[in-house]
């Protein structure tokens, strides 16, 4: 008895050895996959995005995202500090002294990323793709004036245009969609706006794996003709809420958040201050602004519109409501795009004692007992419209509400959807918008361009102004001269008249943001607003 019971405990410890040892060799090898997995990855960048970076096409807009289709796609040319137009796949071009005809040498050490060639003939066929279907992009103004795409030989190009344009070569560097779709990429039928067989780029990174409205996970392009990234990949994570993305940051799931209203200027203020990260605000990419509508009646005199602007505490808003990222505006656009660096106008500072005798000299009079001024009879009531999804435009109209109470001015603040907001202004029907221009490489022309089109809320907001005529065509004139003397004097006479009456007020300068682990090295912020900020990152291990 004693012998049977002493071998089943010895079959029972051993069985209980042979587990335990299954089991820690398990734990063993899962400790070794994970370390694996984890040296495996040391040298990948992990961000976050609100939004699936949608099919990598080059030639479609939204859903895709610009950072991502800036991350596999290359433009001819490429916007740099200061607005310098830069050399990209194309080493050197030649505009005839008519300014019609555009010739590209480009560069003859490019392949795109499963080794095919870049040449003179996919960048004729990517053209031609584009131009088939103009119906998507004749907001981009050059497009629209192409007379015939040529190849000369296999690295020259050449392009000419039914007129003289001169923002084509920077309308050349924008993300899309002029940029480069492999032959691999394109289906049988070459029509693109059905989509792409395959994401075949020259640029420095490659899309190696995808889960739909999850995460993306970049390679290294090992091949690039160009700088090579520091980093070998890069997974985008699909994060669409705000506060998430600060909680998977905290958690060390993210190396970085960048862009613009990705998180909220609070979350972003409350991490800066930890002293556990590190943090980057950008140069002014756009202006806020805020655009009257002169065809309303109330809006129709220049002395309301300037007494509204003199009646509000600008420097105490801005740096209340953005937390001080933004800084108060005093020009319609940023002086660093260019061709603005010239403008030159009076300060309109905070002065209450101002904005009222103005509105009283325009026969706006406060009635004894009243808190609203009146007009024969009409009160002085005006409503302003902004994004309902816009914390920032939200706030700001909120004050501005309660500023201009002060001095006798009632503000009713509408908000709307972002889809609503932009038809509105499009048809007319506001009296004060909030709008932001659009950054680098599309300003200052795009800017001045919508102001000269109808149909485009500008050109109704500036009906009131006398010189109105002279205003549109000097906006015509500037794409079409080559003379750059000429072109300064006609961007500085125009934008100086559209600010100094008074229908657009400059807010405050917006910026991009970004936060990231202290492991996170060289990041810098693209001075085209639309490109990713990748290539130069480290990651210290």
């Amino acid at each position: 008895m004693f012998y049977g019971k002493k071998r089943r405990n010895i079959l029972s410890i051993t069985v209980f050895i042979l587990i335990l040892s299954t089991l820690l060799l398990g734990c063993t090898d899962t400790r070794k996959d994970d370390t694996a997995s984890k040296a495996a990855n040391d040298n990948m960048l992990t961000i976050a995005w609100s939004r699936d970076i949608g099919e990598m096409n080059p030639h479609v807009y939204n859903p895709s995202q610009l950072f991502a289709q800036s991350m596999v796609y290359e433009p001819l040319v490429s916007y740099g500090d200061g607005g310098e137009l830069k050399p990209h796949l194309a080493e050197s071009w030649d505009i005839s002294t008519d300014g019609k005809e555009y010739t590209f040498h480009l560069r003859q050490d490019v392949k795109f990323s499963d080794g095919t060639s870049f040449n003179a003939e996919i960048v004729k066929k990517n053209f031609d793709t584009i131009l088939n279907h103009m119906e998507l992009h004749s907001w981009l103004g050059f497009l629209s004036k192409i007379a015939s795409t040529e190849v000369i030989d296999e690295y020259t190009f050449k392009m000419t245009l039914t007129e003289p344009y001169y923002p084509t070569i920077q309308e050349l560097a924008v993300v899309r969609p002029v940029r480069f779709l492999g032959e691999a990429g394109f289906p049988e039928d070459g029509d693109t706006t059905k989509g792409v067989v395959k994401s075949v780029g020259t640029g420095p990174w490659i899309l190696d794996e995808y889960k739909a409205d999850e995460y993306a996970i970049f390679k290294r392009n090992e091949n690039y003709w160009g700088e090579l990234p520091k980093v070998e990949k890069i997974q985008v994570k699909v994060i669409p809420d705000a506060e998430t993305r600060v909680l998977a940051f905290e958690k060390g799931e993210l190396d970085l958040i960048y862009g613009e209203g990705v998180i909220s200027l609070d979350a972003f203020k409350q991490l800066e201050s930890t002293d556990k990260y590190k943090t980057s605000i950008s140069e002014p990419v756009a202006t806020r602004q805020l655009v009257m509508n002169t065809n309303k009646e109330q809006l129709s005199d220049e002395r309301v519109r300037q007494a509204l602007h003199y009646g509000f505490n600008k420097e105490d808003m801005v740096k209340g409501i953005t937390s001080g990222l933004e800084e108060p505006a005093e020009f319609i656009l940023p002086t660093n795009l260019p061709y603005t660096s010239d403008i030159d106008l009076e300060s309109i500072d905070y002065d209450v004692k101002k904005a009222e005798a103005l509105l009283d000299e325009a026969g706006w009079k406060l009635p004894k007992g009243k808190t609203v001024r009146e007009k024969d009879g009409q009160p002085l009531e005006i409503e302003m419209m902004y994004d309902s999804a816009e914390s920032i435009q939200k706030a700001m109209a909120e004050t501005l509400q309660s500023e201009w109470a002060a001095i006798g001015v009632k503000l009713n603040i509408v908000g709307v959807e972002l889809a609503v907001q932009v038809q509105r202004f499009k048809d007319n029907q506001f009296d004060i918008n909030f709008f932001s221009n659009y950054g680098a490489p599309y300003d200052p022309h795009t800017f001045i361009n919508i102001v000269g089109k109808e149909g485009f809320g500008f050109n109704e907001a500036i009906s009131a102004y006398p010189n109105k005529a002279e205003i549109l065509q000097q906006i015509a004139r500037i794409p079409q001269t080559t003379d750059e003397k000429e072109r300064q004097q006609l961007y500085t006479s125009v934008l100086t008249s559209l600010q100094d009456q008074g229908a657009i007020v400059p807010i405050s300068y917006i910026k991009k943001t970004a936060i990231y682990q202290k492991s996170v090295t060289t990041f810098n912020f693209s001075a085209n607003r639309d490109e990713n900020p990748f290539t130069g990152i480290s990651i210290e291990q």
